[in-house]
C-alpha cells in the first residue's frame, strides 16, 4: 500500500493531460495522477495516516445544489466583522447565494488538500476549526456552511511530493469538469473543487469575498521575568537548613475564609480572570492609509499575477524538486502573500486620524518646523508604521514626537537623548 511513497514524478508533463475517466470519484482522481488511493474514512472519524501526502474530501453522491445552512452563514457574518462580499457587508442570503454559485452539480469531490506532516492530523485540524477561525487550520472552511456532512468521505495517498501531486490533482479535476458545469460558474478561469479557493500556483477563485477569517488577536504583553543566579551550594536546602514555609495560593475561583479576629466584611480573595486577547488599533494618517492601499493594489493586481505566471512557466520545465526557478518564484510568492496579509490586517485595525488645522496644536499628521540651535528642521508627525526619519517623518511615539504632540507654536521643548538634552523651539505648525 505504501510502495508509491518514494516514487518520483518522472512523467510530470503527462500528469496534466491524462484524461479522466467517466468516474469522477476521489479514488479515480487519485489514480488518474498515478497514486494508490487509501480509504475511505467517514468524515469525523480518525484517518489512519500519520505521514505526509495528499487527501481528497468527497460526497457519497453528487447533488444538484449546495445544501447551505443559512443559520451557519449568518453566524459566520456575525463572528467576522471584516467579512465583505464585493466590498460590502453581505446578508446571509447574499453570501449563501454566492457560495452556491460555485457548486459543481456533477462532481462529488469537494476539496483537495496536502500536508508535509501528518494527513490524519491535518484532516482532524480541519474538522475542529470553526467557521471564520484561522486555527487549527482554515483550509476547506466552506464545508462548514453545509447543512450536513453526514456521508462525506475522505480518501488519501501517502507521498513525499505533496506539492507536485496536489497541483496534479487540481489540474486533473479541472479537466474532468463537464462544459455544462463550467457554463454555470461565475468564474471559469480558475476551476477548483467547491471548497478549494486557491490553486497551488496562487491562482484564486473570483469569489468576491474578502476578510472571511477573524483577524489574529494580539494578546497582552507577558510580564517580565527575572533570573537569579545562585552560587553553587547556596540553593535552598543545599546546606541542610529546613525549607522556608510556602504560602498557600487560593485555587481559581476559591474564596478565602475569614480567620478569627478578621473582619467578616473583608473582600473575598478571588482569582482574577485572564485578560481576553484584544485587537490593537493603531493610528494612521490619511496619507499613510492611501500609501498602504496603493501598495496593496500593486501587490494584488500587478505583482501577484506576474509571480503566478512565472510559477506556471517554471512548472512546464519538468520535475519541481530540482527546479530552481520554480522554487525561487514560490519563495517570492510566499513573501508577497505575507506582505498582503500584513497590510490587510493593518488596514482593518487602523484608526484614520485627520491632520490638525494649520496653526493648531501639534498632532498626528502635523508638519512642524523647528529651530534647532539656529538650524531649521522640519518633521511630519506620523504613525509608527509610517515612520521614515531620513525623510523627516517621525513617529508620534518617538522621543521627539512625544515631546512635540500637544504643543503650540512658539513653545520650547526639551528632548532627552543618549547624547544629552536637545532643545527645540516650534516655529510653525501646518
Amino acid at each position: 500500500m505504501t510502495g508509491h511513497v518514494h516514487r518520483t514524478i518522472a512523467r510530470r508533463a503527462r500528469l496534466y493531460h491524462r484524461p479522466m475517466t467517466q468516474d469522477a470519484s476521489a479514488a479515480s482522481l487519485l489514480r488518474s495522477v498515478g497514486l494508490m488511493a487509501d480509504g475511505p474514512a467517514v468524515w469525523g472519524r480518525p484517518v489512519p495516516a500519520q505521514g505526509p501526502g495528499v487527501f481528497v474530501i468527497e460526497l457519497s453522491a453528487p447533488t444538484a445544489t449546495a445544501h447551505i445552512e443559512l443559520t451557519r452563514v449568518g453566524k459566520w457574518i456575525e463572528r467576522v466583522d471584516s467579512l465583505r462580499l464585493d466590498g460590502v457587508r453581505p446578508t446571509s442570503r447574499a453570501l449563501a447565494a454566492r457560495l452556491a454559485s460555485f457548486w459543481l452539480p456533477s462532481q462529488t469531490v469537494l476539496y483537495v488538500g496536502a500536508t508535509e506532516h501528518s494527513i490524519g492530523r491535518r484532516i482532524a485540524a480541519i474538522g475542529r476549526t470553526e467557521l471564520g477561525d484561522r486555527k487549527p487550520h482554515s483550509g476547506a472552511h466552506w464545508l462548514r456552511t453545509l447543512r450536513s456532512l453526514d456521508g462525506v468521505l475522505v480518501w488519501w495517498a501517502p507521498t513525499e511530493a505533496t506539492e507536485e501531486y496536489e497541483d496534479a490533482l487540481l489540474t486533473a479535476f479541472a479537466e474532468g469538469v463537464p462544459e455544462a458545469d463550467l457554463g454555470a460558474l461565475p468564474d471559469r478561469a480558475v476551476v477548483l473543487p467547491w471548497a478549494n479557493l486557491r490553486a497551488v500556483t496562487g491562482d484564486r477563485k473570483a469569489t468576491g469575498l474578502s476578510g472571511s477569517l477573524i483577524t489574529e488577536a494580539i494578546g497582552p504583553t507577558p510580564p517580565p521575568t527575572r533570573v537569579v543566579v545562585v552560587p553553587d551550594g547556596d540553593a535552598e536546602g543545599a546546606r541542610g537548613e529546613p525549607p522556608a514555609p510556602k504560602r498557600r495560593v487560593a485555587a481559581p475561583g476559591a474564596t478565602r475564609r475569614a480567620s478569627p479576629g478578621t473582619s467578616v466584611g473583608a473582600p473575598a480573595l478571588t482569582a482574577a480572570p485572564a485578560p481576553a486577547p484584544v485587537h490593537a488599533p493603531q493610528a494612521l494618517t490619511a496619507d499613510g492609509d492611501a500609501k498602504l492601499r496603493a501598495e496593496l493594489d500593486e501587490l494584488t493586481r500587478v505583482r501577484r499575477p506576474q509571480i503566478i505566471a512565472r510559477i506556471r512557466t517554471a512548472k512546464e520545465h519538468g520535475d519541481l524538486k530540482e527546479n530552481a526557478e520554480y522554487h525561487a518564484a514560490r519563495e517570492e510568492q510566499s513573501f508577497l502573500e505575507g506582505r498582503v496579509q500584513a497590510i490587510e490586517a493593518r488596514l482593518r485595525s487602523a484608526v484614520i486620524v485627520e491632520a490638525p488645522a494649520a496653526g493648531s496644536r501639534v498632532g498626528l499628521g502635523s508638519v512642524v518646523t523647528l529651530d534647532d540651535d539656529g538650524e531649521t528642521v522640519v518633521y511630519t508627525i506620523v504613525g509608527a508604521d509610517e515612520s521614515d526619519p531620513v525623510r523627516g517623518r517621525i513617529s508620534s511615539s518617538s522621543p521627539v514626537g512625544r515631546a512635540l504632540v500637544g504643543r503650540d507654536m512658539g513653545d520650547y521643548v526639551v528632548v532627552v537623548t543618549p547624547a544629552g538634552e536637545v532643545r527645540y523651539r516650534i516655529l510653525d505648525i501646518t
